[in-house]
């Protein structure tokens, strides 16, 4: 069995890689990272440091790797006798890698069992996503690409940290993670990967990853940086940084139980659970590093304003949302693109302006004047 994944970084090789190889798949790593693919296409094995609640290492091999700007043809010709392809490149990178999977697929030989495309990116839906690029960059002379390729949704969760100097290949990486996958779309024949989860409603998996992982690990690094500390473990021993949190992450248990019906017990384990992973010493992760990139975490379908708009619309004032989001208005540092670019638009609008712009927001929303509000105050700190 063979797998293409596309995304070689820290992502790729310790968590979807670590598992299709643990599955039995000889894997194809594709990148534009020459540094790194050339060292890939060099080493026999890499190690994956799992740490946490009951650490292990574990040695990934029988893996290949290929630069997938330069050796195009060659990862097209691998696509075409694969078994699989997974990306962990990012959602904004799917059209970059779309056309080489698209030619892949067209090169597959008659009566070869369809393609199984996973995108395993952060955010909702990403499959959906990846599929409308392959979609238009199809060759409609290569037949239907419903029958050669079957692409199907999943949420994937695993902290996986900037890594320490000197590791290498090597990755270090909690010992939590999950991957579920949407059944539906394999009509019977899904893969068989012993680490995942296939589940045939996928939504409500999506949101409560989204609304619990994503949600809270953001809060945390906006109020851990508001309160100048440097680490995500460093902001979870904070008690105010922690209460702050926690108080988001039971605005987002409501929501969930209430839209998906989750077990209110179950859904409290589960928050319980994420919280103690958020203050794992043992993971070097930083609130620059996890805060990074608040225009798109600010966005109106993602883990601050998602969740917080629909308890709006449920007649909900989302007094801690609200207040994770006014950190993440605050969170200036130069160092990240988009932090500057926020700060700029804060400076040059309006307060309803800014509002609509960074979060996407209808002005007639119920959510919209307590944002502005935010935006207004923001604004006139700085």
């Amino acid at each position: 069995m063979k797998a293409v994944h596309f995304g070689a970084g820290n992502i790729g090789r310790g968590f979807v890689g670590l598992l299709l190889h643990e599955a039995g798949y000889e894997v194809v790593f594709a990148d534009v990272a020459d540094a790194l693919i050339t060292e890939l296409a060099a080493a026999d094995s890499y190690q994956v440091h799992e740490v946490g609640e009951n650490p292990a290492v574990r040695t990934v091999d029988n893996f290949r790797a290929l630069n997938s700007g330069t050796q195009e043809a060659a990862v097209v010709a691998e696509i075409a006798t694969a078994d699989i392809v997974t990306t962990a490149v990012g959602p904004h990178i799917l059209k970059f890698v779309a056309p080489a999977i698209a030619k892949g697929i067209a090169a597959r030989a008659p009566g070869l069992a369809p393609l199984q495309v996973m995108a395993c990116e952060n955010a909702i839906n990403a499959t959906d996503i990846l599929k409308s690029e392959v979609s238009a960059q199809w060759d409609g002379a290569a037949g239907s690409l419903e029958d050669k390729a079957v692409f199907a949704n999943t949420a994937v969760d695993r902290i996986v940290p900037n890594q320490e100097a000197g590791q290498g290949l090597d990755v270090t990486v909690e010992t939590f993670y999950e991957w579920v996958i949407d059944r539906t779309p394999f009509g019977g024949a899904a893969p068989v990967i012993p680490g995942a989860t296939f589940v045939d409603n996928l939504e409500p998996y999506i949101e409560r990853k989204l609304f619990t992982v994503n949600t809270g690990h953001a809060a945390a690094a906006y109020f851990g940086f508001e309160a100048g500390l440097g680490k995500i473990s460093e902001a979870m021993a904070d008690q105010d940084v922690a209460a702050d949190v926690r108080a988001v992450l039971d605005e987002t248990k409501e929501l969930l139980v209430a839209k998906h019906g989750f077990n209110r017990d179950e859904q409290e384990a589960y928050v319980q659970k994420i919280l103690g992973r958020f203050s794992n010493a043992h993971l070097p992760d930083t609130v620059t590093r996890v805060g990074r990139a608040p225009l798109r975490k600010l966005s109106r379908h993602e883990r601050f304003i998602g969740p917080a708009a629909e308890l709006a619309e449920r007649g909900i004032v989302p007094e801690a949302l609200l207040g994770a989001i006014a950190a993440a208005l605050r969170f200036n540092d130069t160092a990240d693109t988009e932090a500057v670019e926020l700060g700029q638009i804060l400076a040059s609008s309006t307060a309803d302006e800014a509002t609509a712009k960074i979060t996407g927001l209808a002005a007639d929303h119920p959510l919209f004047p307590a944002v502005s509000a935010l935006v207004d105050e923001v604004k006139t700190s700085v």
